[in-house]
């Protein structure tokens, strides 16, 4: 009874600020529709998974289906979430404003929502599809979300690191597959860390692979999980972006496209994470480089990573950045870490 009423209260106040707008239409075009949606993040659901893992392709598939909306990638909730002065947890506002995840989502003009909650419920009052269950996505920091929202329900989905870890390469993320796996090690430690703090009905985990290969039986569990009913439009996806279809080449590539020693050296970083999700090891020696062959791939790594920024970004932009960095000053560069952001935008389209 009382969430009818809840219901018919925020109907009203919509349609009365309806009216509003419309009867000063002529004398103001930039009147705006806000109404209280402070009932989102109660209801959002999390997918928590690495980057490069299928996360992407997932929030498309998700959000094709009317009772979802996820917005895709939202890192910059918790990324930027911090204890102020006050003692509350909040946001710096010259920080997150200058996210690039962050500025796909909000306008300069807009005021920075004040906690995490108010930041989900903002968002999803900006992408909600009719009462539709929001879904977001992140790649790390699950400690931190589940520190905010004890009940929220994750969706962890988990690909094979072999894979990641080339995908990272081409990426420009990373120059070696050493370091390519290295965030996908971050991110599942992360939920190694969190869930033994998540009820059974809590969470549920899928792979990539099963994604991949049964992808209507995956995404009928996901939506029995987060309690809407599947759609056929999510398998069309491919209609409003540039992913393909769900295609098996995908899968498992690094038995085809990885050497022995380079299987070896992500097998051998990942260690026993590899079993415990569930990948069966290649058979191939483990490598472990000693500390002398740690720095000299890490300042291999460190110069293919710049050889990328500086072709793909500009390297005049690229150094501005990192040395504002250096010193603590990356307002010193905001310019160039726009035009850096843009780029990003465009290779990642």
């Amino acid at each position: 009874m009382g969430s009818e009423i809840n219901r018919r209260s925020a109907f009203d106040t919509l349609f009365a600020v309806y009216l509003r707008c419309k009867l000063k239409q002529q004398a103001d075009k930039t009147c705006k529709v806000f109404v209280d949606m402070s009932h989102f993040s109660s209801q959002a659901v999390t997918v928590y998974g690495a980057l490069r893992s299928g996360t992407t392709l997932l929030h498309l598939m998700l959000d094709a289906n009317p009772n979802i909306a996820s917005p895709g990638e939202t890192d910059f909730i918790y990324d930027h979430l911090e204890q102020l002065p006050n003692g509350n947890w909040g946001y710096e506002s010259d920080k997150i404003k200058a996210d690039r995840i962050y500025r796909m989502h909000f306008t300069e003009h807009d005021p920075v929502p004040e906690t995490a909650a108010d930041m989900i419920d903002t968002i999803a009052a900006k992408n909600n599809k009719d009462g539709a269950v929001p879904v977001m996505v992140q790649h790390r920091r699950l400690p931190i979300i589940l520190d905010q929202f004890p009940d929220m329900r994750i969706i962890h989905l988990v690909r094979d690191p072999r894979d990641v870890a080339r995908s990272s390469i081409g990426m420009g993320w990373a120059g070696d597959v050493y370091h390519g796996v290295g965030h996908w090690i971050g991110t599942e430690r992360g939920w190694d860390a969190a869930a033994s703090r998540l009820a059974p009905e809590q969470s549920i985990t899928v792979t990539f692979t099963q994604l991949i290969a049964a992808p209507e039986e995956t995404l009928t569990r996901l939506c029995d999980f987060i309690g809407v009913p599947y759609h056929p439009d999510m398998l069309n996806y491919d209609a409003q972006s540039t992913y393909q279809k769900p295609d098996a080449a995908l899968v498992d590539q690094w038995k085809s496209k990885m050497s022995a020693r380079e299987i070896g050296l992500v097998e051998g970083r990942v260690g026993d994470l590899l079993t415990s999700r569930g990948f069966e090891p290649s058979g191939h020696p483990l490598v472990q480089p000693g500390a002398a062959g740690r720095t000299v791939m890490s300042l291999r790594n460190k110069a293919a990573v710049w050889r990328v920024r500086a072709k793909r970004y500009g390297l005049v932009d690229s150094l501005t950045v990192a040395t504002a960095r250096r010193l603590g000053a990356s307002g010193l560069a905001q310019n160039a870490q726009r035009r850096i952001d843009d780029r990003v935008r465009a290779y990642l389209k």
